[in-house]
C-alpha cells in the first residue's frame, strides 16, 4: 500500500532589478570673434588750371581805321589798282569833257570845282562784319590721381566653451531571487 505523498508548496520568486536613468546634458557657448579692422581711406589729387580766355578786338580797331600799320597799309596796297583805275577812268572822261568844246559851258572850271571837294577813294578802314570781336576761351582738363586706400581685418576666433554633465545610472535590486519550499503540514496526531 501506498502512502498518499502529500503536496509540497513550492513559492518561487524571480529576482527584480531596478534601474534608474537621468540623462547627461551638454551645453555649448562661443563668443563671438573678436575683430580688428583698420582702413586708410583713399587720397584724391586733383590739379587743375584755370582755363584761359582770349578776345580778340583787332576787327573793331580794323573797322575804325585804328588797326595795325602794316595791316592798314596792305589794305591800302590792296586798293591801289583799283583806285588807279578808275583815276585812268576820270582822265579820260574829263579829257572827252575838255574836247568837247563845241557843248557850252566852260568845262574847265566845272571839272575843278568837282575836284575841289573830291575824296581820293581810298578806304582806310575794313568792312564792319560779325562778329566784330572774337572770343576763344580754353578750357584744361583736370589731373586726377587716386591713391587706394587699404582695408585690414584681423578676426580672432573663439574656442567654443563646452560643459558636460553626467547623467545619473543607478542600478539596484529591487527584489532578490528566492525559492519557498512550504512542507505540507503533518498532523502529528493521527
Amino acid at each position: 500500500m501506498m502512502l498518499p505523498f502529500p503536496s509540497i508548496e513550492i513559492r518561487q520568486q524571480f529576482a527584480k532589478i531596478g534601474v534608474e536613468t537621468s540623462r547627461g546634458s551638454m551645453s555649448i557657448r562661443q563668443h563671438r570673434a573678436d575683430m580688428e579692422i583698420e582702413t586708410t581711406p583713399a587720397k584724391w589729387e586733383i590739379e587743375t588750371r584755370q582755363g584761359e580766355l582770349f578776345i580778340d578786338q583787332s576787327g573793331i580797331w580794323a573797322s575804325m581805321g585804328l588797326d595795325n600799320i602794316l595791316e592798314l597799309n596792305q589794305r591800302i596796297y590792296s586798293q591801289s589798282k583799283e583806285i588807279a583805275l578808275q583815276g585812268l577812268a576820270r582822265i579820260v572822261e574829263d579829257g572827252n569833257r575838255m574836247a568837247a568844246i563845241h557843248l557850252e559851258g566852260n568845262a574847265f572850271a566845272e571839272i575843278a570845282q568837282e575836284r575841289m571837294f573830291q575824296e581820293v577813294g581810298v578806304e582806310v578802314r575794313a568792312p564792319a562784319s560779325y562778329p566784330m570781336v572774337k572770343m576763344e576761351y580754353k578750357v584744361y582738363k583736370p589731373d586726377i590721381q587716386v591713391k587706394e586706400g587699404s582695408l585690414n581685418i584681423q578676426a580672432r576666433v573663439n574656442l567654443p566653451e563646452i560643459e558636460y554633465t553626467r547623467g545619473k545610472l543607478d542600478i539596484y535590486m529591487r527584489q532578490y531571487a528566492s525559492v519557498e519550499i512550504i512542507p505540507p503540514q503533518i498532523d502529528l496526531l493521527k
